[in-house]
């Protein structure tokens, strides 16, 4: 199976590039639309800032590829940003495969919440899908973010922070995990497992 994990200009991809070869997979690092459009599989990882990644797509051409795409999709972190309609992080118009906006986290009590949200929280309100198979009971993943998605009718898992927001995105062959899957231990080796398995 052939993965390509979607490189720009973002941090965190070395982890998830390790993630999966600990489950036995060999994926390649590219920003070349041809090995993309290749692949069995994509990953679009991702920390940074939306609107510098919006523009370093855009200018290789990969905001396309990305809409285009047929296989399956996994979008992690900024990457599940990216793939919504817009995000208020500089007022940045996204990829729109979810049509969602990303708002900022404002917390109601300082003391409670802090921004960015990070840490381990539980995924609640899982719907039906392949992605979410066989995880265990109050399953719990890692979080690093100052933005989240709305709820919306692609929503298949919540997590509560300030108040409830999307954990993951489904819709067609484009799937998204706002936390970390490569940081989250054995949901998140189960998450990217049942991800090659679909």
């Amino acid at each position: 199976m052939k993965i390509a994990v979607i490189k720009y200009n973002s941090g965190n991809v070395q982890s998830v590039l390790y993630a999966l070869e600990r489950l036995g997979a060999h994926p390649i690092l590219t920003d070349d639309p041809n090995e993309i459009k290749s692949a069995d599989r994509v990953i679009f990882p991702g920390q940074g800032e939306a609107s510098t990644a919006m523009g370093y797509l855009k200018a290789r051409g990969l905001d396309q590829v990305i809409r285009d795409i047929k296989q399956p999709f996994l979008g992690v972190c900024l990457g599940l940003q990216l793939l919504c309609e817009h995000s208020e992080e500089n007022d940045t118009e996204c990829l729109g495969i979810f049509p969602v906006k990303v708002k900022k986290f404002i917390p109601e009590n300082s003391q409670e919440f802090k921004v960015p949200h990070v840490g381990w929280n539980d995924l609640e309100n899982l719907k039906s899908n392949p992605l979410l198979k066989d995880l265990p009971e109050n399953p719990f993943v890692y979080y690093v973010h100052s933005y989240y998605a709305e709820l919306s009718d692609a929503t298949i898992a919540t997590t509560h922070y300030i108040h409830y927001f999307t954990a993951i995105l489904n819709r067609d062959n484009y799937w998204a995990i706002q936390a970390h899957p490569e940081k989250s231990s054995e949901v998140g080796e189960k998450l990217l497992s049942n991800f090659l398995n679909i």
